[in-house]
């Protein structure tokens, strides 16, 4: 058309998305296959691998990755749920010198029971990052650490400190048990078919040994905490729902405790009852701090007597008016126990 922009149609029945092979990829499926080598090169030269190291690939794709892994690495162990990748990885690589190092898992990594290994390597889905990253930092066996490529709000989200924006309770949960540093951002141009968002390359290291934290207990600590990150913890304290659900627990584990001291059993976990708590969620990319909280009225009675003895826990610490995206990880765990100190437990 005169003074117009002719568009350019695609052939009829031409994948939009489609690998030299002639293997389509699915966005929706998180497959976005490393394309630069130069990129490549520079995550397996700062994952700091040994020629001694079995290395875990999660997501192998079509195997542009693990190619340099295997090159740099004794042996490779690729996880991988699609069956069209798994038999295109093992067609690239056969009758190698390296097929006999290299063992493909085919299936969902988060219901695979991972073999042991030295380091990990990943280009992942995006859609599984958060249970994916605490899969890996709860593993049986020690690692060195994992290098993985994560959607680049995720993985600022997992870098952030205290006063950051995007600090949250995956920052907090993950440095507990890991150290963590930004490696590369990654630009969308750099896969095949290129993701909505810009991607980040991040380092983890379990600590060791692991710190001495009830899992359950802490990860309900935070949940409470994070309910809305930028409000006082007075404020979060003072909601009838978190005060009802900590007195219900509270009076739950009392009772446990007279039972199992009159019958000299020892004592159980009891978990934490979260039911009716709303929280900001980390994996979430919108956060409303400016939503209504329901406020504890003053009734009198035992309710109020807990809310006291509540109250007194945050200001015994001077945590009263302080807010959870300004606290560093000392301070969550100094005031989780000043809570444990007064017969508050979480799990």
């Amino acid at each position: 058309m005169a003074g117009g922009k002719m568009r350019k149609e695609k052939p009829k029945g031409a994948p939009s998305n489609q690998y030299q092979g002639g293997i389509s990829f699915h966005k929706s499926k998180g497959q976005h296959i490393l394309k630069n080598p130069l990129l490549v090169d520079s995550i397996v030269q700062k994952a700091g691998i040994k020629s001694t190291d079995v290395i875990l690939e999660i997501g192998p794709g079509t195997g542009n990755l693990t190619k340099k892994l295997l090159e740099a690495g004794k042996e490779v162990i690729a996880v991988e749920l699609d069956s069209r990748m798994v038999l295109e990885l093992q067609r690239r690589f056969q009758g190698t010198s390296s097929s006999n190092r290299l063992k493909v898992i085919q299936g969902d990594v988060l219901k695979t029971e991972l073999p042991r290994f030295d380091i990990c390597v990943a280009n992942i889905p995006y859609q599984i990052s958060s249970p994916l990253t605490f899969k890996l930092l709860f593993h049986p066996t020690s690692f060195r650490c994992a290098v993985i490529m994560y959607q680049r709000e995720f993985a600022m989200r997992l870098v952030a400190q205290p006063g950051d924006s995007l600090y949250c309770r995956l920052s907090v949960n993950t440095q507990l048990y890991a150290r963590v540093s930004h490696l590369l951002k990654v630009g969308k141009n750099n896969f095949r078919p290129p993701p909505k968002v810009d991607s980040s390359v991040v380092r983890i290291e379990p600590r060791r040994p692991q710190p001495q934290v009830n899992k359950k207990e802490w990860d309900g600590f935070l949940r409470v905490c994070f309910i809305r990150k930028n409000k006082t913890l007075g404020s979060i304290f003072r909601q009838k729902s978190v005060l009802s659900m900590l007195e219900k627990n509270y009076k739950t584990l009392q009772a446990v405790l007279v039972s199992l001291q009159n019958t000299g059993e020892p004592a159980l976990n009891t978990a934490m009852d979260l039911a009716g708590i709303e929280e900001d969620d980390d994996n979430d990319m919108d956060e409303d701090d400016d939503m209504e909280m329901e406020m504890d009225g003053g009734e009198g009675g035992e309710a109020s007597e807990f809310k006291v003895k509540v109250m007194n826990v945050l200001m015994e610490g001077g945590f009263e008016e302080k807010r959870s995206s300004k606290l560093s990880q000392q301070e969550f765990l100094y005031l989780l126990s000043l809570f444990n100190k007064s017969g508050i437990h979480f799990s």
